[in-house]
């Protein structure tokens, strides 16, 4: 059955019009009146829905039961990536979506290629967050991760509050540095995790010790080097599923 996100909040038994997003697929799509379809708001399980109208440029739906089903991560893991160059950030955030992530960092670092500001940056973030809600939407997730808005690594990590004590969070970054422990070993039992990592070319050494001094441990997936996005995906498999 199709799913599809929407955007305004949902209710079981109220008749809407789904928002622009959502009404544009169901037209592509071609559903009729009549036919089944899953909404979910990203607040949590997902709503049975029938098509009542299909218009020229909107489409009536009317909200059925609420299934409080979830489908997230035991774990929380928190990506904050050097953002790769070209379409390769795309994938990355479509395949960590599908891996479970709770939210999407992109970090410009001193290596990056890619480097956003002002309404270059909105728009990117825009269409990450786009890529997000389809991948939820192909996958089964529910809630929506949030892909926050491009930071140079150094204003992040300055924003960071204090390393977590409570042993319910992690901080690891991915490292080729002589005695950086396995990344699986390193994250226990935390229930909150947050895994950095650097774009093509990787962390320089003063940002890999700016990373240290911020609570971040030094973690390795293997004594192969992985692209940025591979890395991602690879900590995810990891650590999510």
């Amino acid at each position: 059955m199709p799913r599809f996100h929407c955007s305004i909040p949902l209710q079981s038994g109220v008749a809407l019009a789904l928002p622009d997003a959502a009404a544009r697929h169901v037209q592509v799509l071609r559903l009729q009146p009549g036919d089944a379809l899953t909404l979910f708001d990203g607040q949590g399980g997902e709503y049975a829905a029938t098509v009542t109208r299909m218009g020229r440029g909107d489409v009536q739906v009317q909200v059925g039961a609420h299934v409080a089903v979830e489908r997230e991560a035991a774990r929380a893991v928190h990506l904050v990536v050097g953002m790769p160059a070209n379409e390769r950030m795309d994938w990355l955030v479509e395949k960590a979506t599908e891996l479970g992530a709770a939210s999407i960092q992109p970090v410009a670092a001193a290596r990056s290629v890619l480097r956003l500001a002002g309404e270059r940056a909105d728009k990117r973030q825009a269409r990450w967050q786009a890529v997000a809600v389809a991948a939820c939407e192909q996958c089964g997730r529910n809630r929506v991760p949030v892909v926050h808005a491009p930071l140079s690594l150094a204003d992040w990590l300055a924003a960071l509050p204090a390393a977590p004590g409570d042993g319910l969070g992690a901080r690891l970054l991915l490292s080729l540095r002589a005695g950086s422990r396995p990344l699986a070993q390193a994250a226990g039992a935390a229930l909150a995790v947050h895994v950095l990592h650097g774009p093509e070319g990787g962390l320089t050494v003063q940002e890999e010790d700016a990373a240290l001094a911020r609570g971040f441990a030094p973690v390795s997936l293997g004594p192969r080097v992985l692209r940025a996005e591979t890395a991602s995906v690879a900590a995810l498999a990891c650590l999510a599923l």
